[in-house]
């Protein structure tokens, strides 16, 4: 009988062998690249910087607030409405405030009876002919008592206007007529200034492309360069954009994460593009793929 166990171990060997040159073939063949989802965007121009560009309303955002504390009583828009200037957006309780509104006239009232009492005695003194009928002493002293009522009352007129003003307060209307591109309360809800933006507003009719430029290649962009947009992961809607202004103060870029507070260690310069709302299925806060048509180098001369 053939004893098999001295060539156990040469027989592994090879195999393992054999294992390892399979293995590192394999490893060496070059990997597939894979296909992108969509086509990136390629620029039209000869010359060109590329950014990042976010959609703003055209009007700039209007982020409203209330200076004043409160619960929430009624909201009277909803996303996507479209107002007036001036319309009345979010009312806040104002039962308070209108009680001391109705306290401050009562006191407005009762002072200007007092001073209309106050003023008919000095009048009464000051249309006497004869000096000797009331003394100097008395004449003083009726003066200033009609000067004292009219001092309080016009304490009491102040008190009732920034009782009035706390009123106006509560009530939010829009400062320009726009879109309500977001609503971040709802009716019952305690909110105070330091709670942040209760809407945004902004007029889309116009749309703005904020794009941000790498400090690096901040001089080549002049005013009023040719710029063209795409909507990102879709190269077939593009636009050409209008130039609006040059922002000239580099600033950190935002990561564009929402958080005002994070940012990268890039610094970048933004420029300022439009193009007309309706022209793209783009939304306010939508990125976009921008092309500025560059400056060419000049050499620098001695």
């Amino acid at each position: 009988m053939v004893n098999v166990r001295p060539f156990v171990l040469p027989a592994l060997a090879v195999a393992g062998l054999a294992l390892a040159g399979w293995t590192v073939v394999q490893g060496a063949k070059p990997m597939a690249v894979a296909q992108p989802i969509a086509a990136p965007a390629e620029t039209p121009f000869a010359l060109t910087v590329a950014g990042a560009g976010i959609v703003e309303a055209g009007s700039d955002n209007f982020s409203l607030g209330t200076q004043l504390a409160g619960i929430v009583q009624a909201i009277a828009v909803k996303v996507g409405d479209e107002v007036k200037a001036d319309a009345l957006l979010v009312q806040l309780d104002d039962r308070p405030q209108r009680a001391a509104v109705q306290l401050a006239e009562a006191h407005v009232a009762e002072i200007t009876a007092a001073l209309a009492d106050v003023q008919s005695q000095w009048t009464a003194v000051e249309k006497l002919t004869d000096t000797r009928a009331v003394s100097a002493e008395e004449r003083t002293r009726r003066k200033q008592a009609l000067a004292i009522a009219a001092a309080r009352q016009a304490g009491a007129g102040a008190e009732l206007a920034q009782a009035q003003a706390a009123v106006a307060q509560l009530a939010i209307h829009a400062p320009i007529a726009g879109t309500i591109l977001q609503v971040n309360t709802r009716a019952g809800e305690f909110v105070s200034g330091a709670a942040g933006p209760l809407l945004v507003l902004g007029r889309t009719d116009v749309l703005r492309v904020r794009v941000d430029i790498d400090e690096n290649d901040a001089w080549r962009i002049r005013a009023g360069a040719k710029a063209h947009a795409f909507v990102r992961g879709n190269r077939d809607l593009s636009v050409d954009l209008t130039f609006d202004r040059i922002e000239p103060y580099v600033v950190p870029k935002r990561s564009l994460t929402g958080a005002s507070s994070e940012r990268v260690d890039t610094r970048v310069l933004q420029v300022l593009y439009s193009f007309p709302g309706g022209k793209l299925p783009v939304f306010v806060g939508q990125l976009m793929d921008v092309f500025i048509d560059a400056a060419p180098v000049s050499p620098v001369t001695p």
